[in-house]
């Protein structure tokens, strides 16, 4: 190669070559920083991953979510649990008051009839059990049987039993005097609508003692000669008749 030749190849690559645009301390200042960089980024990176393992030991050895861990409940912050409220029991939908010889339900009065003093109606709270269009109820210890119209059977909690039903038999009889074994007896009309107003579960609550009864029949248990209500239907007693003996109404037969 001639010289010409190889100073014109030297001349063209030093046209073409570019000159750097930072000088050389600036670059030497630049890798500094570059080395620098990585070895925070390093150091970071290493602390993260130590606290990360840290963690998972911590963890691991108070066990993590386990259903031993303090409720929320027990916390100083926790808001104190409100009390359940306390039920009470439901009133009575009706009342019935011998003394007056009043059943009060719906804001009616309705007149009754009950036992008398030989054949109490027993008293407190009863709840309907069942209900008969007609019910053969026993009178008298069950000497005589009387077939009651619209039949609401009752119970109370320690099992006494007892009736509320027509006393078609005498219709003058309640709100008046006692004549029945010691069931409840109405009118016919307001026994009927009472039927249709009580659902099986509903409280009855009865009280009072039985007012006194006026004579109308002989109490066919009574031994002293004492006139008493004697059943529905009673009549008083006749000329020449033994005291004592029953006198049973078309209502009121034996039973047997």
């Amino acid at each position: 190669m001639s010289d010409e030749l190889a100073s014109g190849l030297r001349e063209l690559a030093q046209d073409a070559e570019t000159p750097p645009s930072l000088s050389g301390a600036e670059i030497r200042l630049r890798a500094v920083r570059r080395r620098r960089f990585r070895r925070t980024a390093v150091t970071v990176a290493g602390a993260c991953a130590a606290a990360s393992l840290a963690l998972i030991v911590a963890l691991n050895l108070t066990g993590g979510d386990r259903e031993d861990r303090p409720s929320p409940a027990a916390s100083p912050t926790a808001p104190p649990s409100t009390p359940a409220p306390t039920r009470t029991p439901a009133g009575p939908v009706a009342t019935v008051d011998l003394a007056r010889r009043v059943l009060t339900v719906a804001g009616r009065e309705l007149p009754i009839s009950s036992g008398s003093v030989h054949y109490p109606t027993a008293t407190g709270r009863m709840t309907v059990v069942t209900k008969e269009e007609a019910k053969a109820v026993p009178m008298f210890s069950g000497k005589y049987v009387e077939k009651v119209a619209w039949a609401i059977g009752l119970r109370a909690a320690d099992g006494t039993t007892n009736v509320i039903g027509a006393l078609t038999s005498d219709e003058k009889a309640p709100g008046s005097y006692d004549v029945t074994s010691g069931w409840i007896g109405l009118r016919r009309a307001d026994a009927q609508w009472l039927y249709e107003q009580l659902a099986p579960g509903a409280a009855i609550e009865i009280e009072g003692a039985s007012a006194t009864p006026t004579a109308t029949g002989l109490d066919p248990s009574a031994s002293d000669g004492s006139v008493l209500p004697g059943g529905v239907g009673g009549t008083a007693a006749s000329p020449g008749q033994t005291v004592g003996t029953p006198v049973p109404s078309v209502a009121a037969v034996p039973a047997g």
